[in-house]
């Protein structure tokens, strides 16, 4: 489901980088869950790797499981808060976040929204013409890169959050950070 903007955006024929939120665009607090918006604490190079991402013309849409609305640890208006402050708190660093989606459900809930379901891309997808065969996933679990590779899109990994757990496991390459990935992904605006 949406979280941000309240009303719902047109995309107009623009790639996208698909990003996690808890791990990748934010520290992870490792077996806890963000409750607060107070916990919520952007990585350093953050807000720099998202200006140099929207300046290469990807739009900059964050897909997050957020399971523990489903689990009763938050109320889905305190994950909207969190959200929100996530939202506020690049935009004072100059990165403007174009949408933000969340899922609410459980693993157990068998949900279409939870990634590495397709669902919340498939809904920001919906809001217009992404254009998907420029776009990309960026995240730092291996429910990134599957959600990658069932939407058809490239995944890339990034060694923040559960990153370097997850590129043991699967062997893929990975950036050492938002910011590294950013520099690395083609400029979209030079090669129409």
């Amino acid at each position: 489901m949406r979280c941000w903007p309240r009303r719902k955006p047109v995309f107009r024929g623009t790639p996208a980088v698909f990003l996690d939120r808890d791990g990748t665009i934010n520290r992870n607090r490792h077996g806890q869950y963000i409750t607060l918006p107070a916990q919520l604490r952007l990585y350093a190079r953050a807000p720099e790797a998202l200006k140099l991402l929207a300046g290469k013309g990807y739009l900059l849409i964050v897909l997050t499981n957020q399971s523990g609305i489903g689990r009763g640890y938050m109320t889905p208006a305190v994950s909207r808060a969190i959200n929100l402050k996530l939202v506020d708190d690049l935009r004072r660093e100059g990165a403007f976040l174009d949408a933000v989606y969340f899922c609410p459900h459980t693993p157990d809930d068998g949900c279409g929204c939870r990634k590495p379901a397709t669902g919340l891309l498939e809904e920001a997808a919906a809001s217009g013409r992404i254009d998907l065969a420029r776009s990309f996933v960026a995240g730092d679990k291996r429910s990134d890169l599957e959600l990658a590779r069932r939407a058809g899109l490239k995944g890339h990994l990034v060694l923040t959050g559960a990153g370097r757990q997850a590129a043991a496991r699967t062997g893929k390459r990975a950036f050492r950070d938002l910011l590294a990935l950013a520099r690395a992904v083609p400029d979209v605006k030079r090669t129409k």
